[in-house]
């Protein structure tokens, strides 16, 4: 979905241009009110395309910050052009590991702001602000190019890979590994969206190819890449920041704290990189913010200002709060450098920058508040409200449509839901007196809609908004049939001592991710430096105990074996569970190996591949239609799931996730696809119950389309079922959903696909 063609809106008026003149001249602005925040996406995309210059927006926490980035993707030049800078997991003083991606997108963003030359708007939440990064000149002096005809010492390559944080692997498949083989390198930079593949001929690269990191496949050649750190702390200055750790009292520490602690030490003293080095940054770098690679002729954008401040403020009072806690539990040392960056140091830097303000009139000062009364900052920006709602009255949403077209005005609809609409506008009898308006769907607006026109986009945004001064109106599901998709920021898995309790019980083997095997011997309640709280007693091998704090129970899970053999316990302060660990590790090598001569043999078999999803208008407008945002892993699933279907070979996929996590939505979208290709479905489930609870999952989705679902359990009579199955070996029946009554050897099928 592009919706490019509406900025011409604003780039054409000559306020708008007053405030770009301002902007450049970098004279004082006020804050910008009369803005509802759904239409500030719009500015900020408009203001991007007249300035040519980078853009930091920041919001106030990550779910909006996801918004943001959604419609921004719609109304830029290149979706591309904005990059979203996730909060990095750990909080201030913790050890908590980012995952692969969360770093790539992190240094991503930081290397895209930098670059002067682009017109990148970066999205980041007040806590990103917070977080300290890399100084910009160390990120920079840290990158080197890589380009066929270019001579590189592999072995001193393969170090620097390792000392940037890359993980050696066997193969990459995810955001900074790396493998050797002979003459070719395979690694995957946080520049890149595909991991890349370096052939050397001697020391020279002969080629640089991007590869499919699931089929190992190499795709398309490129001319350079960049290479850049893949944690977010390098290790160059590790000497100095051990000379400055070894004063702190480390003594303080229990047993596996200092352990560990020692062992990090003798890491950074030889410059090695390992993976919780950034919980050293404050050591190994000099204070920095992601404000610091805005360029000077960049621009900052505060969406509700005042709401930046007091999260930060906040997370200010919380950064002290856990620096105290982790002392306490003998985790930390005292007198750690700080972790986080207060409100009070970033105000200084904010000051110093050139920045436009989006501010809420509730939260306005008093001299921005006389200026919304004498007119706001209209002078500047056209006003914007928003859009009316109708709550599924679609004959008063079509008078109300029709009433601005009368009136010349300009009337633009986004919708999951578009070619549905396009037949209820059109429809005289639904509509009755009101004059029918004929439209079809698209899915881009490249030019300006002309003045007195509907323009009807098939897609998803989370909200519309409407202007009188732009004789335009912006409508959405939200306003139109009052629900949108919803937007969940990506967070740390919280684990209550209630939910912990609920699944393991006095007794139970369980397993600690650092300790190894012990058994649950309850909650206990111990007065640490005045200061009564709560723990987990984990009991090990001999007389070892661990005392684990509930604020970390995400730690802990539930022992899971083989049968009803016991455990042997894990022994505190031996490298007996690291040793674990690495063996299962190799086993688990093994078994790749297997797998893989197993799957070679699979991928010599051939059936017929099914279309793409652009053949499939119906199966987008159903993925359109679904009334939440897939989550990450759930997006993946269905991606990958289809991309099987496409193939000229048998599937042969495995989705797992627990109740409610969305594995139907999965199974549904499969089965529509095989449908749109003359294909049946069988549905195989377990239970009874669960056929008809997905029966009528599948019979309400499905529902708009001609397709025939049918259930096929002891729910129905004998004669109900017969019937079933005469129509579906007729080919009468699109999907089957039912128990061991669909195995094949107890019904025909005319033309199937299993699910």
């Amino acid at each position: 979905m592009i919706l490019k063609g509406l900025l011409t809106l604003l780039t054409q008026r000559p306020e708008f241009r007053r405030l770009v003149q301002q902007i450049q001249k970098a004279e004082g602005l006020p804050a910008l009110t009369g803005i509802t925040e759904t239409a500030r996406p719009f500015v900020a995309s408009a203001l991007s395309a007249a300035l040519k210059e980078p853009l930091l927006l920041v919001v106030a926490d990550e779910a909006q910050a996801l918004q943001m980035v959604d419609t921004l993707k719609a109304l830029a030049q290149a979706a591309d052009d904005i990059v979203y800078m996730p909060d990095r997991d750990a909080l201030p003083y913790e050890r908590l590991i980012s995952d692969h991606e969360t770093t790539q997108q992190r240094m991503n963003a930081l290397l895209r702001l930098a670059d002067a030359q682009k017109h990148t708007i970066v999205v980041c939440s007040a806590r990103a602000l917070s977080q300290p990064v890399i100084p910009p000149k160390e990120l920079a002096a840290s990158l080197y190019d890589l380009e066929p005809g270019l001579e590189v010492d592999l072995t001193l390559m393969l170090e620097h890979l390792y000392n940037l944080g890359y993980e050696p692997v066997t193969e990459v498949e995810e955001p900074g590994q790396f493998s050797h083989r002979g003459g070719i390198v395979d690694l995957f930079p946080a520049t890149l969206l595909r991991p890349v593949r370096i052939e050397f001929f001697g020391d020279e690269i002969e080629s640089l190819r991007t590869f499919d990191p699931q089929t190992q496949r190499s795709l398309n050649p490129i001319a350079s890449c960049v290479i850049g750190p893949a944690r977010e702390a390098l290790p160059q200055r590790g000497p100095e920041a051990v000379r400055m750790l070894e004063q702190l009292n480390i003594a303080m520490l229990h047993h596996d704290a200092e352990e560990r602690w020692q062992r990090d030490l003798e890491d950074l003293r030889h410059k090695r990189s390992f993976e919780d080095i950034t919980f050293y940054l404050p050591y190994l770098h000099d204070q920095a913010s992601v404000l610091d690679y805005l360029p000077k002729s960049g621009l900052l954008i505060l969406d509700n200002p005042e709401s930046i401040q007091n999260r930060i403020m906040a997370l200010d009072a919380q950064a002290e709060a856990i620096k105290a806690r982790l002392e306490n539990d003998r985790e930390n040392p005292t007198q750690l450098r700080a972790a986080h960056i207060t409100w009070s140091q970033l105000e200084t830097r904010l000051a110093q920058l050139r920045q436009l303000r989006f501010a809420d009139i509730l939260s306005a000062s008093e001299g921005e508040f006389d200026a919304y009364h004498q007119g706001g900052t209209e002078h500047l920006m056209p006003g914007f409200t928003s859009a009316n709602s109708y709550g599924g009255r679609l004959r008063a949403f079509a008078q109300d449509c029709r009433k601005a077209l009368d009136n010349r005005e300009r009337v633009v609809i986004v919708s999951a839901q578009a070619r549905r609409l396009s037949e209820v506008l059109g429809d005289e009898s639904i509509l009755g007196d009101i004059a029918a308006i004929h439209v079809s769907p698209g899915v881009n607006i490249n030019e300006l809609p002309e003045s007195g026109t509907l323009t009807l986009i098939q897609g998803q945004l989370p909200e519309g908004w409407q202007s009188r001064s732009l004789a335009t109106s912006f409508f959405t599901d939200t306003e139109i049939f009052g629900w949108s998709r919803k937007y969940k920021a990506q967070q740390r898995k919280i684990v209550t001592p209630a939910s912990f309790l609920a699944e393991v019980n006095v007794g139970d083997y369980v397993v600690h991710q650092e300790y190894g095997i012990g058994r649950f011997e309850g909650l206990v309640k111990l007065d640490s430096t005045g200061v009564e709280r709560e723990y987990l007693l984990i009991r090990y091998a001999g007389t070892d105990k661990l005392y684990i704090p509930t604020d970390q129970l995400d730690r802990v899970t539930r022992y899971v074996g083989m049968g009803d053999a016991v455990p042997a316990l894990s022994k505190l302060g031996t490298s007996e569970w690291t040793r674990a660990k690495t063996k299962v590790k190799e086993n688990v090598q093994d078994i790749a190996r297997d797998l893989l001569r197993l799957y070679s043999a699979r991928e010599a078999l051939e059936r017929p591949a099914y279309p793409p999803d652009s053949e499939q208008p119906w199966l987008q407008e159903l993925e359109s239609g679904f009334a939440y945002e897939e989550t990450p892993d759930q997006a993946r699933a269905i991606e990958e799931v289809k991309a099987d279907m496409e193939r000229p070979r048998p599937m042969d996929r495995l989705v797992c996730g627990d109740v409610g996590y969305g594995k139907t939505e999965v199974a549904l979208r499969a089965a529509f696809k095989a449908v749109l290709d003359q294909r049946q479905v069988a549905v195989l489930v377990p239970t009874t119950v669960l056929a008809l609870q997905h029966f009528n999952t599948f019979k309400e989705r499905l529902q708009p389309y001609p397709v025939r679902v049918e259930l096929l359990s002891r729910f129905r009579s004998e004669k109900e079922q017969k019937q079933v199955l005469e129509d579906l070996a007729l080919g009468r029946v699109d999907i089957v959903i039912g128990t061991h009554r669909l195995l094949p050897s107890a019904q025909p099928f005319a033309n199937t696909t299993k699910t």
